[in-house]
This record gives C-alpha cells, structure tokens and sequence, in this order.
C-alpha cells in the first residue's frame, strides 16, 4: 500500500481546518445530499466556501481515506456473488461490476465502460488482489459474458481449477439488493460529468456502504460507541 501522509502533511496548505474538510467529504459520501446541500449547511455554521471546493476535496481525499480505512478491513467470505449494475456517466451509461459473499458483505467493485469479457476479468483480478485471495464459489446471473471471463480466468490460473461457478437468480438477489445501497446516493447526483470523477466518488460511496455494514475492526482503537467523528479520527490517525 505504500507509506501513508502524515495528517499534517495530508491537509497541509488548506484554507479549511481539516475537521470541516473530512466532514464535508464524510457527508457528501454517506448522506443524500447535493455539493450546494452542504455549501448551505456548512453557510449555517458560518463557513463560506463553493460547491466546487467541497468537490476538489472528495477527489482528492476519499482514495486516501479508503486506504486508511483499509488497514482495518475485515476478511471476508469465498463464496462471492456478482453481478453489474448501470452508472450514467456524460449522458452514456457505464457498468459497476460489484460482488458480495454470501453474508452480504462487499468484496469489491470496478466501474467500466463496457460490459464485455475483458471488463468482467478485470473486475475479477481486481476484488482476487484486494482480497489476497480468490473465492471458492462464484454465483452469477445468466449472462454469457461473465460465465465465459470467469472460464478464462481459471484456464490461465487466475482462478483455481477447483472454483464452483453456479448462475441462480434466486442467491444472485443478495447482490441485486445491495446495489441499492449504492445506487440511491449516486442518483441523487443526476449523472456524472467525467469518468475518472465518477470511479474516486464511486470507491468513496463504496467505502461508507462498507462501513455501514461493519466490514472494519475497530476494537484495539478503544472507539466503540463513540460518535462518527470520534471513530473517523482514530482511524485516519492511526
């Protein structure tokens, strides 16, 4: 993962103190609410900034956040289910691949710009690398391109031999409802405007759904019980 920023250095040169900073990325990411939502709510406590600051500041924190929060992840289940669901990027929809186990706890995710083969193995590489791991069941949906990329994925070793994959609507309802999670902050954004934007807001709206479903050991920090600013804290200091 490489070594982490110091807090100093991470919010360095910043005209805002860095607890407002984490609260306004912290809040776009959880709640629904627009960028002039929180220009507003941030005026209320006096505080004058642009919408467009508070967007500079997802881009820029939410991936330095998801790796201080990664330290503390929790493993997950090998029996992973997978499915896509649809982004509206410029006004063209693009492809969230996105798997959980059968626990309903996230393994991970990828926009695309397609839904093909090549995408469905890189998805595939990605959540393997993220997890250290490679899954000993996968279920999908009936879509040929997925069964044929995960065929491929154990024809060259990437997956084991032995993997079970299984296509069943039923188990594959898991996956489809935990796409809401996701998918309801992201409509309340009305499309995004550029694709590397929407992969940085993606991952952050991703890391706050994960850490809504406890996928985060967080006992040796002490912060049990404490408030959300309390527990983000400790964890980006640690």
């Amino acid at each position: 993962m490489g070594k982490l920023k110091s807090m100093e250095e991470l919010f360095e040169g910043r005209h805002f103190d860095r607890e407002v900073i984490i609260l306004c990325v912290r809040w776009y990411l959880r709640f629904k609410l627009s960028l002039r939502d929180l220009v507003e709510m941030m005026a209320e406590r006096g505080l004058s900034m642009a919408h467009t600051t508070i967007m500079r500041w997802v881009q820029q924190y939410a991936p330095e956040f998801e790796k201080r929060w990664r330290r503390f992840a929790r493993a997950i289940g090998q029996s992973w289910r997978v499915d896509e669901t649809y982004v509206k990027i410029r006004g063209e929809w693009c492809y969230l691949y996105r798997a959980v186990d059968r626990e309903g706890r996230t393994v991970d995710f990828r926009l695309s710009a397609k839904r093909d083969v090549a995408a469905t193995k890189a998805f595939f590489r990605k959540a393997i690398k993220g997890q250290q791991r490679a899954p000993q069941t996968i279920t999908l949906d009936g879509y040929a391109a997925s069964h044929r990329a995960v065929r491929e994925l154990k024809a060259d070793g990437s997956l084991p031999a032995n993997t079970k994959l299984r296509s069943s609507k039923y188990l594959n309802n898991l996956i489809e409802q935990d796409h809401r999670g996701v998918k309801q902050r992201i409509a309340v954004m009305v499309g995004f405007k550029d694709f590397k934007n929407a992969a940085v807001t993606i991952a952050g709206i991703e890391l706050m759904h994960r850490i809504r479903k406890g996928q985060f050991a967080l006992a040796r920090l002490g912060v049990q019980g404490q408030a959300a600013s309390t527990i983000w804290n400790a964890v980006l200091t640690a």
